[in-house]
């Protein structure tokens, strides 16, 4: 089970990203790959081929319109194990004893 953070800035947009974001964000929404957006990226969930799938398909979106886009990735990949994208963060308030304000 992999666990995969990423963010993508295509270059030559400005100052805001929103447009590209939501451009993203429909894709990963419409793969059925469990997701968490946050400000900063989005976290994906599942197998290796379907979450790097998710994450070409975004690339390729963004590259059809802009000559040049930055990635940022990072990976956790574990043996067996599901539904790690709360599973991680109830470990956490279990260990302080309550329930943090995410």
């Amino acid at each position: 089970m992999v666990l995969l953070e990423f963010s993508m800035t295509p270059a030559g947009q400005g100052d805001s990203y929103t447009a590209s974001v939501a451009r993203i964000l429909d894709l990963i929404d419409r793969s059925g790959v469990p997701y968490r957006f946050t400000p900063m990226g989005t976290i994906l969930e599942g197998e290796w081929p379907a979450v790097m799938k998710v994450v070409g398909d975004c690339f390729e979106a963004l590259a059809a319109d802009f000559d040049r886009v930055g990635a940022q990735i990072k990976i956790d990949w574990r043996r067996g194990g599901t539904s790690r994208l709360a599973s991680k963060t109830e470990s956490v308030e279990r260990q302080l004893g309550r329930k943090l304000s995410t």
